[in-house]
């Protein structure tokens, strides 16, 4: 992909002993050797910001360790009050760094799961950010930050791992602002109920630093 604002989320990670919170929180999560049994039934995302909720379903028979890794972030707490730190208009919003930075991290990448996975960078679309190609042929995933597309983005399909998509709060989606807070995720799994429209609070208005 050329380097281009649009063609590319790349995530740095910063791969030293960190102190405070940031490496307590990291010190916690491992990389997922293999998919964990929990989650490979119909599973949800919920993830609770301060603009309101946005549901995700997630893709585990696709993206089987994606989902694992994001499911032991979640459950573990890694991502509350963590801050979305890029947002680009009718691109992406963009989470999960511990620093807030675009170049932190638990400490671990995961491998991509782009090979026979079908599903495409649509509107609402959940994927992995990861380091460029020029530092990471094997376009292995960040093991924490995350995006949500906020307009079909085809030129990243092929490029980045999908592993889940909005079914519920794409109005939120589309309200968050650079510095909003995820306050946590919380994830459901089982068969999954109906997805009602949601209706969203108004708003009031590795070594490399992340970009896109």
């Amino acid at each position: 992909m050329e380097t281009r604002r649009t063609d590319k989320i790349v995530t740095t990670f910063v791969l030293l002993f960190l102190t405070g919170g940031v490496a307590m929180s990291a010190a916690k999560f491992s990389e997922p050797k293999h998919p964990s049994a929990h989650v490979q039934k119909n599973t949800l995302a919920i993830i609770h910001t301060t603009k309101g909720d946005i549901t995700i379903e997630l893709y585990p028979k696709e993206a089987p360790l994606s989902v694992t890794n994001f499911a032991q972030l979640a459950k573990g707490h890694f991502y509350n009050n963590l801050i979305f730190h890029r947002v680009v208009p009718n691109f992406v919003i963009q989470g999960g760094d511990p620093q807030g930075t675009g170049s932190g991290g638990p400490g671990y990448t995961i491998p991509a799961e782009i090979e026979g996975n079908p599903h495409k960078h649509v509107e609402g679309a959940l994927a992995w950010a990861r380091t460029g190609d020029e530092v990471n042929p094997q376009k292995r995933s960040s093991g924490s930050q995350f995006y949500i597309t906020l307009a079909p983005t085809s030129f990243l399909d092929g490029g980045y791992t999908v592993f889940g998509k909005t079914v519920a709060g794409m109005d939120t989606v589309k309200k968050i602002e650079q510095g909003d807070k995820i306050l946590s995720i919380e994830i459901k799994t089982g068969a999954m109920a109906p997805i009602k429209p949601q209706e969203s609070p108004e708003t009031h208005a590795d070594t490399q630093p992340a970009k896109i």
